[in-house]
């Protein structure tokens, strides 16, 4: 008698797509003003880093297709996930971010240097804008318009997400773009809204959006973004998916 088959779990079988996908976008050559910087800046490197063997690829999103939160950035950083190959490890944006995220509850550890580092997101999935570093970290419209199909991809798949968190400006107009703002029913035209740390949006299928400033050393060094701040945001995140959880099985 045949052993009879197993069908994988909905979850797994998302899984398995999310991998097929961040293996599309780790090969990805769309953008080549992208690939000659990403590329340039693994082979001259900084001196911190000088015996290091950088990344030099697009950084793929790193989480489980089952998380009920998701925090979408910028791009890159030129010698943290440009080098490490992971998003927002080896600088000080992801040492701000994973310690926030350990203190609430979504990371194992306070903690990301590097690829193999133990590091476990727990119902939290990160991605970004753009998935190369850009030179001076600001992308051209048409390198965010290349990197989207992704975005939208992974949106498809994490169906049990509740919390987008956009860190800064780029990523709040793209959460908004791509999965657009929920609708009262009627033909006006709702007005767009405005980024401000800490501001909350209802987006279409339920979902809501929080804003927050980006931990880039521009803002934590100027006090422009404090721990407080970012765990309020986080705080507020627990809230809004405690109160609605249903995720799907």
């Amino acid at each position: 008698m045949k052993a009879e088959e197993t069908k994988a779990s909905p979850a797994a079988d998302r899984n398995a797509k999310l991998a097929v996908l961040q293996n599309e976008i780790i090969h990805c050559t769309r953008c080549p003003r992208l690939v000659a910087w990403r590329e340039q800046v693994a082979r001259e490197k900084v001196r911190r880093f000088a015996g290091e063997a950088y990344w030099g690829r697009p950084v793929p999103s790193l989480g489980d297709a089952k998380a009920r939160l998701l925090i979408i950035g910028l791009a890159p950083a030129a010698h943290g996930g440009n080098r490490t190959g992971r998003v927002f490890t080896g600088d000080r944006s992801g040492d701000w971010l994973y310690r926030a995220l350990y203190r609430a509850g979504f990371a194992n550890q306070p903690t990301s240097t590097h690829r193999n580092d133990g590091l476990e997101l727990r119902d939290c999935y990160i991605t970004a804008v753009i998935h190369c570093a850009p030179p001076a970290n600001k992308p051209l419209p048409e390198e965010i318009a290349n990197c989207r199909p992704y975005l939208l991809a992974e949106l498809e798949l994490l169906c049990d997400v509740r919390v987008v968190v956009a860190l800064g400006r780029v990523a709040f107009d793209a959460a908004i773009a791509n999965i657009g703002l929920a609708t009262d029913g009627s033909t006006k035209r709702q007005p767009r809204p405005q980024f401000k740390h800490g501001a909350e949006v209802m987006l279409a299928g339920g979902k809501r959006l929080l804003a927050s400033f980006h931990p880039s050393q521009q803002n934590t060094f100027t006090g422009k973004l404090t721990p407080a701040m970012l765990d309020e945001v986080l705080l507020r995140t627990r809230q809004l998916i405690h109160a609605n959880a249903s995720p799907t099985p």
